[in-house]
């Protein structure tokens, strides 16, 4: 029985290499913007040498793989000579697109098509001739999508002679695939796709136009959301430092009001408040980081617990129970005086006779546990909300954790009426060496 062997016909075959152009500038495009270094000179504008020749090579070694493997191959697709050459040029410059365009057109020298490197270098500065004279965010507004506004655009060019960019961009690559297709006519070694009828003769120009175009949108998106990262580290960086400036009025205005009630009946006591009070404020002063060790915070609430023995005499006693692994975790600073401060002011305040206070701190399951815990006289159960609970502190307290680490880091109250309140804040581990500030 005879062999048969399929064959498709040449419409057919240069269809399927036509998607498969775009399918590879949108995979390459996809593929660069990953990586960090990449991805980091496509944020700015105005770029130095080094940046210029790392895009440089990040495009262009790729695109000349794809020539080297048409060459040896024949595989077609994976050719992006022209919009390559005109995309590095657009998004880099002239120099930059000039590169791309010598490593990609190297190769075809050595198969004979000699004017494969002039013609790619030719797309490099087009591209980056473009770029110099083109606004930058018209460069970036550029979607595969333009065709569904290329009617609208081109009757307010014809109606009212303004110029518009996108209809530019759309001609450029157009205009360098016609030259191609006449340099191809011209010189017999040249690679070319050559469509048999009008409808593969759109689909080309459609081709060449959505290899500049798709990558263009695909490192825009990463731009975006990039900068939406940026603004949204900058939010919460802006809500932290409100919340923490919130704190330092609130409790001065509560210690000052403490030092006022002793100034007639106990004035060295007076005194000796605002030198401690003094000391306190030096150190807030001195230390504007809104993450510090639990070592350092620790020290701060000793500056804080003293003005409160001052107030309170031996009747308040403090108790620590910290875990000497625990001491170089970061914490978010002045998070336990308010805690301290409320289990001082509404759980011992009024109680008879002796008043204690523990504070526990341990290491666990990847997390810091830090407690305050008094035997005070407790909260009723609707109390125990930080939220709608007493005064500023706690609900400062509350949002601080839910806006640092995310909504299910919370501060948790446990508390029995008579007996005693416990706050406990669980945080992610972060040590001393892997550090960072808002």
């Amino acid at each position: 029985m005879p062999s048969t062997t399929q064959s498709f016909p040449a419409e057919q075959i240069l269809l399927y290499t036509l998607m498969a152009k775009i399918a590879a500038a949108a995979i390459l495009a996809t593929t660069l913007v990953r990586f960090k270094g990449f991805r980091r000179i496509l944020l700015t504008e105005r770029r130095d040498w080094p940046e210029r020749l790392t895009f440089a090579a990040c495009v262009g070694l790729p695109l000349t793989v794809g020539v080297i493997s048409r060459l040896l191959l024949d595989y077609k697709a994976a050719d992006l000579t022209l919009s390559g050459s005109y995309l590095a040029g657009l998004i880099a410059g002239p120099y930059a697109g000039a590169l791309v365009g010598a490593l990609v057109g190297l190769p075809p020298i050595f198969a004979h098509e000699y004017a494969a490197l002039p013609f790619a270098i030719g797309c490099g500065f087009a591209g980056g001739g473009l770029r110099e004279i083109c606004p930058k965010e018209e460069i970036w507004r550029f979607t595969p999508l333009f065709f569904t506004q290329i009617h609208r655009r081109t009757w307010r060019l014809l109606r009212g002679m303004f110029f518009d960019w996108q209809i530019a961009l759309v001609t450029a690559p157009v205009l360098l695939e016609l030259i191609r297709q006449m340099v191809a006519r011209r010189f017999h070694h040249f690679f070319s796709l050559t469509p048999t009828n009008w409808w593969l003769w759109v689909l080309l120009l459609l081709e060449t136009v959505l290899g500049v175009a798709i990558p263009i949108k695909i490192w825009n998106s990463a731009r975006i959301e990039h900068r939406l990262a940026e603004q949204e580290q900058l939010l919460m960086t802006a809500r932290v430092e409100a919340l923490a400036n919130q704190i330092n009025p609130h409790f001065l205005f509560n210690t000052l009001t403490s030092i006022s009630s002793l100034i007639r009946s106990q004035p060295e006591t007076a005194r000796l408040l605002i030198v401690k009070l003094s000391g306190l404020l030096r150190r807030l002063l001195r230390h504007q980081e809104h993450f510090v060790t639990l070592r350092e915070e620790l020290s701060a609430i000793d500056e804080y617990l003293d003005i409160e023995r001052v107030r309170f005499g031996p009747t308040l006693v403090v108790e620590k129970e910290i875990d000497d692994a625990s001491l170089d975790i970061i914490v978010p600073s002045m998070i336990l005086q308010p805690l301290i401060e409320n289990s001082i002011k509404h759980g011992l305040g009024r109680k008879v006779g002796e008043g204690r206070v523990t504070i526990r701190t341990m290491r666990r399951g990847g997390h810091a546990v830090i407690e305050v815990i008094d035997n005070g006289i407790g909260m009723r159960p609707e109390q125990l909300d930080p939220q709608r609970g007493h005064g500023i502190g706690l609900r400062n307290v509350d949002e601080r954790l839910r806006v640092i680490y995310g909504a299910n880091y919370e501060l948790k109250l446990h508390s029995v009426f008579g007996e005693g309140t416990s706050a406990r804040i669980e945080i992610p581990e972060l040590v001393a060496p892997e550090r960072a500030t808002a």
